[in-house]
């Protein structure tokens, strides 16, 4: 990281860890117990969790459309950071389709499994058993997450979304009543740093990709200042809509990349003159709403 790395403030690091890890181990607990007795609210409480996290944390979430009510579904989404999961988190009541790696993970292992995180293993020819279990979970009617690009990307543009990741948009998973699977894309961009436009300099300081070290590169972000982030929920679809896995991985893909180069651009729709929302929340006919973090 060099130069970048030295920015951020030692003691905002320290608050926000200590309090970070306050409320993560209060609320572990509790939430696998939940999930032991198989109580409702354990589907809820991970929302409200990183609702807290992007708080503390000083993520300022701005959403831009909404997700889709259909159930079942499938939230397909650019990567850019580990920060994403907390940022989506805050905005949907689901689970992450994750890397089998980050299972074995200190803290955001047990985080992951706590939220009925789908683990595949994205190394091996067939996925035959992975396309299972997750199309298993899609027709009990629940909200999957995916990381479309396989990997995070450096913030600045969209890597090709694999198709082979839509497997499970096709018509075999299907709900009791017999239901396609909905897709819906997604687009996530850090825009802002104390009210500043992140430039390229200093993405990298909340992008993480390619080599960089998780914890030297998280010990940098927790330091920084209040970062704006945007998300934008676009129109949803269908395999079928679309023709193929391939044109359906296309069209996400494309409105992703359009997201990304709209926040970045720094243009915005007019927000609401409602009341803003917090962490994320839109009033009722709102497009779009400043969001508290």
């Amino acid at each position: 990281m060099g130069r970048l790395g030295r920015l951020g403030s030692p003691t905002l690091r320290l608050w926000r860890l200590a309090v970070y890890l306050g409320l993560t181990l209060l609320l572990m607990p509790v939430q696998a117990l939940g999930l032991a007795v198989r109580a409702p609210w354990t589907a809820t409480l991970p929302r409200v969790y990183h609702r807290w996290c992007c708080r503390i944390l000083g993520l300022r979430v701005r959403r831009i459309g909404r997700p889709t009510a259909a159930r079942p579904v499938l939230f397909a989404t650019n990567h850019i950071s580990y920060l994403d999961v907390t940022v989506l988190g805050s905005l949907l009541s689901g689970s992450f389709i994750a890397k089998r790696e980050v299972a074995r993970w200190p803290l955001f292992g047990w985080l992951a499994r706590l939220q009925r995180s789908v683990f595949i293993d994205r190394q091996v020819r067939s996925t035959r058993e992975q396309r299972d279990s997750i199309a298993g979970r899609l027709a009990a009617n629940e909200a999957l997450i995916l990381f479309a690009e396989g990997t995070s990307s450096d913030g600045n543009r969209v890597l090709p979304f694999k198709s082979a990741l839509f497997s499970v948009a096709d018509g075999g998973a299907k709900d009791a009543a017999g239901g396609v699977v909905t897709v819906q894309p997604v687009s996530i961009a850090y825009t802002r740093l104390d009210g500043m436009p992140i430039g390229r300099l200093l993405r990298p300081l909340i992008a993480w990709y390619g080599s960089m070290a998780m914890a030297p590169h998280l010990w940098t972000a927790i330091g920084l200042g209040t970062v704006e982030v945007v998300v934008e929920f676009h129109r949803p679809t269908t395999l079928a809509e679309q023709g193929s896995r391939k044109l359906l991985a296309r069209y996400c893909e494309e409105r992703a990349t359009t997201g990304l180069a709209t926040a970045l651009s720094g243009r915005r729709r007019s927000p609401s003159r409602r009341r803003p929302a917090v962490a994320g929340a839109v009033a009722p006919g709102d497009a779009a709403a400043p969001a508290v973090g």
